[in-house]
């Protein structure tokens, strides 16, 4: 079985692209956090708090946001448009562990992420994860 048939997606890209980005960000928090969850229990021994710290790492906005301003320069063009539109996109929400800077960039950074998942390009997501973030 795989991902498309576990969790099908039956939205066209066209409607996608209609969402709000931060429709898009919703999906990517929880597909980015499941992420970083398998892969640490793919590659440590750690007991479930342990597990829990390691995540936050990677998880929280300060370091979402960086990790997006590392990778920005090698995403492709339409890519650089979703961050761009997700990242000045008007969110409400007032941070309260980060800057508001640093909440736009973690915003439009799990945004990405849940476009990319949404429009099932899931081996983008992956190069994305394995070659900037779990290095």
């Amino acid at each position: 079985m795989d991902i498309e048939e576990f969790i099908p997606i039956k939205k066209e890209k066209e409607e996608i692209n209609q969402l709000s980005p931060l429709v898009w960000a919703y999906v990517g928090d929880a597909i980015y956090e499941l992420y970083v969850r398998t892969y640490l229990v793919d590659n440590t021994k750690l007991n479930p708090h342990k597990l829990h710290i390691e995540t936050i790492k990677y998880v929280k906005a300060s370091s979402q946001a960086g990790f997006l301003k590392e990778i920005y320069e090698d995403l492709s063009e339409e890519e650089q448009d979703i961050v761009r539109r997700a990242r000045n996109t008007n969110n409400h929400h007032l941070p309260k562990n980060s800057s508001v800077q640093e909440y736009m960039y973690a915003t439009a950074f799990e945004a990405l992420i849940g476009y990319l998942y949404l429009t099932k390009k899931y081996i983008r997501i992956t190069e994305i994860i394995e070659k900037y973030i779990l290095k």
